[in-house]
C-alpha cells in the first residue's frame, strides 16, 4: 500500500485553516470531529430499513448502503487503495456513485469528483494534479466507452495503477468483484480531506478543492437548517451527482443524514424527472436555471402528477426574476433560491422569507460563521447597495485550491477571504443580489455593462426562452456587447433592439449585436459556458 501523502499538513498540497481559527469552529460546534463515513453508520443505526437511495435499477436501505459500502471499503483496500490516496471518480448518475463515495471515505482515500463529460485532456490534468492511483468509471454511458478512455489517460499518468469498472470490465478490475467482507481497518481523522471537488468555472481544466470531512459534514447540516428535510422527505438527485450543489446543498449528503430517500434521476430532462417525481412523490428537487426554464415550460401541459412537490431549489447561476415569479404559480411549490460555490460560501433564501426577496435576491449565507466582505477594485468596502466584488471566509470555505500555491495568493487575500469572482450587491437584511461575474462585465470604451441586467430585460421578452450576453474584443472599443438569444416565437433581431430602447434601456448597453441559437453550451456542472461564448464571438469578429 502507498504512503498517504499528508494532505491535512500545510504546505504546497493543501492550505488548513489556521489553527486558532480551526480550534475557534471546534469550540462553536461547527466542527463536530466526525467522519462522513460515520454520518452514514450512524444514519444506519437510526433508519435502517428506510430506503435511502433509488434509482433505476434497485433501491438501497439506509442498513443496505451502510454494509455495501463497507464491504467495498475492503476491496479497494485489497487493490492498494488507502487513506489520503486520490481516486478519479467519474460517474453517471446512478446510485453506486454514492456506495463508492462512501467506500472511500472509509478507508480515509480522497474521491477525484470528475464529471462523465471530461475526456482524456480533462482528465490527465486532473490526475497529474492530484497524483491519482485509481480511476472508477462505467462501462460505458451515452454510448461512449469509459474503460477505452481510461486506459488513455492511464498511458500519461504513471500513477495510475487501476481502473475500476462498474459493468463489463473489458480487461480492467471490476467492481462487483471487489466486495468483500466488511471493513475493519482504520479510518481517517475529521480533519482530512475527505474529497477533491472542482471549480464550477469554465475553464478547460478545472482547479481542485479539498474538503475535510469536518467541513463537509458541516456543510451539509447548516444547509438542512435552511432546507429542512426529514425522514419523510424525497430528495430527487436529477443534476450531475458529483456537482456540489447535487451532493451537499443539502442533496445527497444532507438527505442521508436525516434519513430522508435519494431518488437519482439519469438525467435532468422532463421526460426523466417528471414520472420520477409522481412515482416516487418527490418532495424538494435541485435545477441550475437553464433546466428550471425547461420544466416550468413543460409543467402546464404534462399528464404526470407533481403535486408532492414542496421545494424546487433553483442555483448554479443566478435565476432571473422573469422565471422566479413562475415556479408557485406553475408548480404550486416553494422556490429556493441558492447561491454558492464548492469553494465553500453557500447562501440560500428561506422558507418564510417575503416573496420579493425570494424573488429577488440569491439568499443570506448559511452559517453565522460566514464572514462577507464586499469590496471595490482595491478591496475598499462599498457601501450596502452598491455592486462589489464579494470577499467570504467561515468554517466550509476553504483556505486555498489543492497544489496551486502561486494561484492561490491571487485568489485568496492574505488574511484567508476568498475571492468568489462574483459582484453583488448586498441588502441591509444581508440577503444578496448577484449582480454579475466580474469577468463577465462588459467594458465598453471604458463604460461598463452588466451581462446579467441585460439578459433579465430580454427573457421579459414573449418571444425569448434564454439569453446570455458576453463581452467580444474590439481594436476600438476595448470590447463591444454581444448577445446570444434562444428564440421560443419567430423572432428578429431587430426586434430585440427596439425591445429594449423601448425599455429606456441606455444605447450604450443594447448589445452590438445579436446572435439567434437552438441551445447554449454549458460547462461539465451545468452552467452556461461562457467561456465558449466569448470564444465564439471572437471568431464572429475575425469572418
Amino acid at each position: 500500500m502507498s504512503a498517504p501523502t499528508p494532505l491535512t499538513d500545510a504546505g504546497p498540497d493543501f492550505s488548513p485553516w489556521p489553527d486558532e481559527v480551526a480550534a475557534r469552529y471546534r469550540a462553536a460546534g461547527y466542527w463536530a470531529g466526525v467522519t462522513l463515513g460515520q454520518v452514514l453508520a450512524d444514519s444506519a443505526r437510526r433508519h435502517g430499513d428506510r430506503p435511502a437511495v433509488v434509482d433505476a435499477v434497485r433501491t438501497w436501505t439506509y442498513r443496505q448502503l451502510d454494509h455495501d459500502a463497507s464491504r467495498l471499503a475492503t476491496g479497494f483496500a485489497r487493490l492498494g487503495i488507502g487513506r489520503g490516496d486520490r481516486v478519479l471518480v467519474q460517474m453517471p448518475n446512478v446510485g453506486e456513485f454514492v456506495v463508492i463515495c462512501f467506500a472511500l471515505f472509509r478507508i480515509g482515500a480522497v474521491p477525484v469528483l470528475t464529471q462523465p463529460a471530461h475526456r482524456t485532456y480533462e482528465l490527465v490534468r486532473l490526475c497529474e494534479q492530484s497524483g491519482a492511483v485509481a480511476h472508477v468509471v462505467a462501462d460505458r454511458h451515452a454510448e461512449f466507452d469509459y474503460r477505452a478512455l481510461s486506459a488513455q489517460v492511464a498511458e500519461s499518468c504513471p500513477s495510475l495503477r487501476s481502473t475500476i469498472v462498474h459493468g463489463d470490465p473489458g480487461g480492467h478490475v471490476a467492481l462487483a468483484d471487489l466486495y468483500a467482507d466488511p471493513y475493519r481497518g482504520p479510518g481517517p481523522e475529521a480533519g482530512d480531506v475527505a474529497l477533491l471537488q472542482l471549480s464550477g468555472g469554465s475553464s478547460a481544466v478545472p482547479k481542485l478543492i479539498p474538503r475535510t470531512h469536518d467541513d463537509y459534514a458541516y456543510n451539509a447540516r447548516a444547509s438542512l437548517d435552511a432546507c429542512p428535510l426529514g425522514p419523510g422527505d424525497v430528495y430527487l438527485a436529477a443534476l450531475p451527482v458529483a456537482h456540489n450543489f447535487t451532493l451537499c446543498a443539502p442533496g445527497i449528503l444532507g438527505a442521508l443524514t436525516v434519513g430522508a430517500t435519494v431518488v437519482v434521476s439519469p438525467s435532468p430532462s422532463v421526460e426523466k424527472v417528471f414520472p420520477l417525481i409522481e412515482r416516487h412523490r418527490v418532495t424538494v428537487a435541485a435545477a441550475v436555471p437553464a433546466v428550471a426554464l425547461r420544466w416550468l415550460d413543460a409543467a402546464d401541459s404534462t399528464t404526470c402528477d407533481l403535486s408532492s412537490l414542496r421545494v424546487m431549489q433553483v442555483g448554479g447561476a443566478r435565476l432571473k426574476p422573469s422565471a422566479a415569479r413562475r415556479v408557485r404559480p406553475t408548480l404550486g411549490c416553494t422556490l429556493q433560491q441558492v447561491f454558492g460555490m464548492a469553494e465553500g460560501l453557500i447562501c440560500y433564501t428561506r422558507p418564510d422569507d417575503p416573496d420579493e426577496i425570494v424573488v429577488e435576491t440569491q439568499g443570506v449565507p448559511m452559517s453565522p460563521a460566514d464572514e462577507i466582505r464586499v469590496v471595490d477594485d482595491d478591496d475598499r468596502p462599498v457601501p450596502d447597495g452598491t455592486p462589489g466584488h464579494l470577499l467570504t471566509r467561515g468554517p466550509y470555505t476553504i483556505r486555498g485550491y489543492y497544489r496551486a500555491a502561486e494561484y492561490n495568493r491571487k485568489a485568496f487575500t492574505a488574511d484567508g477571504f476568498y475571492r468568489t469572482g462574483d459582484v453583488v450587491r448586498r441588502l441591509p437584511s444581508g440577503h444578496l443580489v448577484v449582480v454579475d461575474r466580474a469577468k463577465d462585465i462588459v467594458n465598453r470604451g471604458g463604460t461598463k455593462v452588466a451581462c446579467e441586467e441585460i439578459e433579465e430585460i430580454l427573457m421579459n421578452h414573449p418571444g425569448v426562452h434564454n439569453a446570455a450576453v458576453v463581452g467580444k474584443p474590439d481594436d476600438v472599443l476595448g470590447e463591444r456587447v454581444w448577445a446570444f438569444v434562444i428564440p421560443q416565437a419567430p423572432l428578429e433581431r431587430g426586434d430585440l433592439a427596439d425591445y429594449l430602447h423601448e425599455r429606456g434601456v441606455a444605447a450604450y448597453k443594447v448589445p452590438d449585436r445579436f446572435e439567434l441559437v437552438q441551445e447554449f453550451p454549458f460547462t461539465a456542472v451545468g452552467k452556461v459556458d461562457k467561456l465558449a461564448l466569448r470564444q465564439r464571438a471572437a471568431q464572429e469578429e475575425e469572418r
